[in-house]
Parts: structure tokens; C-alpha cells; sequence
């Protein structure tokens, strides 16, 4: 039986920092982020149907995507944002699946999905066990603002976009408390992989 882990949070809550931790412990991550940028690469299917329905105004010199003028376009009008989701979506999703029918294949015992959008995708059938990495809304403000240069009202934006962090914690297995050191995250992250046995012996 493979165990499979749903990872998620919320933009600036530090999953990043956990999914590393995991990677670190030996465990198998497959990133939806990761995934996401694979699939928006030039010559992929996904990449010729933004273009086409975005404009190459949302292109750099070399023909890579501008995530930074994509992002501004999706992420002030929900219609645009459900048109780019329509498009990376299920392509994001048929990436990630052949990645864990690889790992499966393989012979992995556990495996992580790291999904920011976990809920919001309506993919917790994909996982066993949900794991949401929580900070406050004031440290994940004050996180996002300091780490992307954005003002106020650009990472506010961005948060509203996602569920609210307190709405996926009453929702998850386990939760692990962010606004503390590094430490104290891996502690905690430690006490949950065990109580799972996610962890080989």
C-alpha cells in the first residue's frame, strides 16, 4: 500500500520550506508548481493555448511566458483566471499523475502531492492524508509582501484568491503551526510523518 501525502497551504505560509524538509527525509515530492511550469514551456500543448488566448503581449524576448505579466492579468479579474486555469489545470494534472504511477512503479512506500490549490482544485480524493502548513494572516502578509516586493494590495489580492488558511485547517489530518522557528516546524513535522509511519525504518 502506498501512502500518499496532499501538502498545502497558502501563498507565503512556508509549505515550500516543509516540501524541502520532506525531500530531506527521503521522501518522493511531486510539486504542482513544478509540474505547472513543465507543462507552460514553449512547445507544450498548454503553452500554445495561452498564447493563443492570452496575446504575445504575455511573452518574454526569448518566448517564454512572463509569469509576472500573465500573473498581473489573472490575478486582478477572476474571469482571465479561470480561463488560464481551464488550460494549465488538466494538463498540471495529467503531469502529476504519470509521476506517481512512475514512483508507484518504482516501489515508493510514500509519496507527497504538494498542491497549493489542494482544495480549491477539489483534489483531495488524489490523497490519503492532508497535511496544511498554517502562519497567521498577519505573518503571511507581512511573508508575501517582504519576500515578492509587493505592496499591500498586490499580496492581499493574492491570499484572497486561495481559501482562507483557518477554512483548510478545519478541513485537514494534520496541521502544522508555522509562525515559530524552523525547528519547531520540523518538530512537528517529525511527530506527524511517525504518527502516519510515513517514515521508513
Amino acid at each position: 500500500m502506498v501512502l500518499t501525502i496532499g501538502l498545502t497551504g497558502g501563498i507565503a505560509s512556508g509549505k515550500s520550506t516543509v516540501s524541502a524538509m520532506m525531500r530531506q527525509l527521503g521522501l518522493p515530492v511531486i510539486d504542482a508548481d513544478e509540474a505547472a511550469r513543465a507543462v507552460v514551456r514553449p512547445g507544450e500543448d498548454a503553452y500554445r493555448q495561452i498564447v493563443a488566448a492570452f496575446g504575445l503581449g504575455i511573452l518574454q524576448k526569448n518566448g517564454d511566458i512572463d509569469r509576472a505579466k500573465l500573473g498581473a492579468i489573472v490575478f486582478s479579474d477572476e474571469a482571465e483566471r479561470t480561463k488560464l486555469n481551464a488550460i494549465v489545470h488538466p494538463a498540471v494534472r495529467r503531469r502529476m499523475l504519470a509521476e506517481k504511477e512512475e514512483l508507484v512503479r518504482a516501489g515508493a512506500k510514500t509519496i507527497v502531492l504538494d498542491i497549493p490549490l489542494l482544495f480549491e482544485s477539489g483534489l483531495t480524493d488524489w490523497v490519503d492524508k492532508v497535511l496544511v502548513v498554517f502562519v497567521d494572516e498577519e505573518t503571511q502578509l507581512r511573508r508575501l509582501m517582504a519576500r515578492n516586493g509587493f505592496t499591500k494590495e498586490e499580496a492581499l489580492a493574492r491570499i484572497r484568491a486561495q481559501w482562507p488558511l483557518a477554512e483548510k485547517v478545519k478541513r485537514a489530518d494534520a496541521v502544522l503551526d508555522n509562525n515559530g522557528t524552523i525547528e519547531e516546524t520540523r518538530r512537528q513535522l517529525l511527530a506527524v510523518l511517525e504518527t502516519w509511519g510515513a517514515l521508513e525504518k
